[in-house]
Parts: C-alpha cells; sequence; structure tokens
C-alpha cells in the first residue's frame, strides 16, 4: 500500500490540495490512502471545504485518521466549555472554525453560546469526522500518530516503554501535546514514529543547527531523525503543506 502521509493543515484546504497535486496523488493509478496525522482544521479559512474533502475520502474508505490536540479543542468548545470561546479557543483558532462551520455571527455565538455549542456538535466534524479518527496507526515499518505516542514516567518527563499501545485515553491526549523531536531521543522501539503537531523546523534548527525555528532561513521541511520523521510545515507561517510518500 502507498500512503501519502500529511500533518496539521489546520483548514488551508488549497494549500493540502495543491501539495497532493505536486505529490502526484491524484494521478496514481494504483491502491492508495492519505494519511492525517491530526489538526485537520483551525488557523485556515477553508473549514467547509476541509470538511466536504474529508468526508468524500471517507466515503471512498481513502483516508486514515489520526486525533490530534485541535480536535480535543474543539470537542472541549462545544462540550464541557458550553461554546464559550475562552482564550485558547480563540488564540488556537477553533472559536473561528465553528463560526466557520456553523455559520454563527461571532457576537451571537458569544451571546448565545448554547444555541452555538449545539450547532457546532451538530456539524460532520464533529459526529463524523472525529469518531473516525484513531490514536495511532501501525504498519511494518511506520507507526503514525499526532504528538507522539505516550510513553512519560510519574514526573511527566519521557521514558522509553514498550506498552505504549495499551495506554489510556487520558495518556492518549497528553502525548497529543508533545514534542516528537525531543520525545525521540528516549524511544527504543524497531520502527519510525512519523508524527506533526511541531513544527519541523525546530529539529533542523536544534539538532542540526540549519536556519532558525522561525524567519526567513527556517527549514520547514520534515525533519527526518533518527527513528523520526516530523512533518508539520506550520502551514500558517510557512505557507507550505508537507506531504509524506511511503510505501509499506
Amino acid at each position: 500500500m502507498k500512503y501519502y502521509v500529511t500533518s496539521d493543515v489546520h483548514g488551508f484546504h488549497t494549500l493540502l490540495r495543491d501539495a497532493l497535486t505536486e505529490a502526484g496523488y491524484y494521478r496514481d493509478p494504483g491502491p492508495h490512502k492519505l494519511v492525517v496525522l491530526g489538526d485537520l482544521l483551525d488557523r485556515g479559512k477553508e473549514a467547509l471545504q476541509m470538511q466536504d474533502f474529508i468526508l468524500d475520502l471517507m466515503e471512498q474508505e481513502q483516508v486514515i485518521l489520526i486525533r490530534g490536540n485541535h480536535e480535543d479543542l474543539y470537542v472541549s468548545l462545544v462540550t464541557e466549555d458550553g461554546g464559550k470561546p475562552f482564550s485558547h479557543h480563540l488564540h488556537n483558532g477553533t472559536f473561528d472554525t465553528a463560526l466557520q462551520l456553523t455559520g454563527f455571527d461571532k457576537f451571537m455565538a458569544r451571546y448565545q453560546n448554547w444555541e452555538f455549542a449545539a450547532a457546532a456538535r451538530n456539524t460532520p466534524f464533529y459526529y463524523r469526522i472525529i469518531p473516525a479518527m484513531r490514536n495511532y496507526y501501525e504498519t511494518e515499518h511506520y507507526v503514525f500518530t499526532h504528538g507522539w505516542i505516550p510513553f512519560f514516567d510519574d514526573y511527566g518527563k519521557y521514558r522509553d516503554s514498550q506498552d505504549w499501545r495499551g495506554a489510556s485515553q487520558e495518556e492518549w491526549r497528553k502525548a497529543r501535546w508533545s514534542n516528537g523531536m525531543d520525545a525521540a531521543g528516549s524511544y527504543r522501539g524497531e520502527k519510525t514514529v512519523v508524527c506533526g503537531h511541531w513544527h519541523a523546523s525546530y529539529g533542523h534548527a536544534r539538532f542540526e543547527h540549519k536556519g532558525a525555528e522561525f524567519g526567513p532561513d527556517a527549514d520547514f521541511s520534515p525533519y527526518c531523525g533518527d527513528r523520526i520523521i516530523a512533518l508539520d510545515a506550520c502551514t500558517a507561517v510557512s505557507g507550505r503543506v508537507n506531504i509524506l510518500v511511503l510505501e509499506d
């Protein structure tokens, strides 16, 4: 099977389509699937287009969806937070995503927050796409996840663990916020972990001393280290989406 892997597309549907076209995704006559390593929405302004694009791929069974921390944020906004746009929902773009998906005016959304939350729960993104997401997907040589696999000690430090597949949902939720490039140094598994969440320029800057994290010399291409490939292109800043093509 050939996999076209991307991560953290954050509602930039046009950029994703352009990147897939350049990677040969639409011209590929063989069996292939798109793997999205979480954070489908937030920040970009094409939430509806991205939602429709993913729904179409789901109907054709051509997509594997991994859950990211921004999906957790959306669920938090429209359930326990009752649609109230707390600061983390604002600066992470979650409130804006819900506005796009529901068509609510931002002032009315604040005034009628419970109606807004109900409308946001009544979107395909909430009741179809998010439930279809998994914590990880595994092939013979690769593990695909969002931030990193769960392996923390009692002090919150990274530690190697062979039983991460049996981690609790709370442990997976925490792992979705992890910087995989930092965690990889403690990883002793045989498979390569392909992850997102943290901008790949971090790995180039810190471990390769190649440019800065941000700025004109930042390198947002995939970071490849020892048993890790990090894909987050920080699309809102770089204007690019990374696509990794793998056969396994």
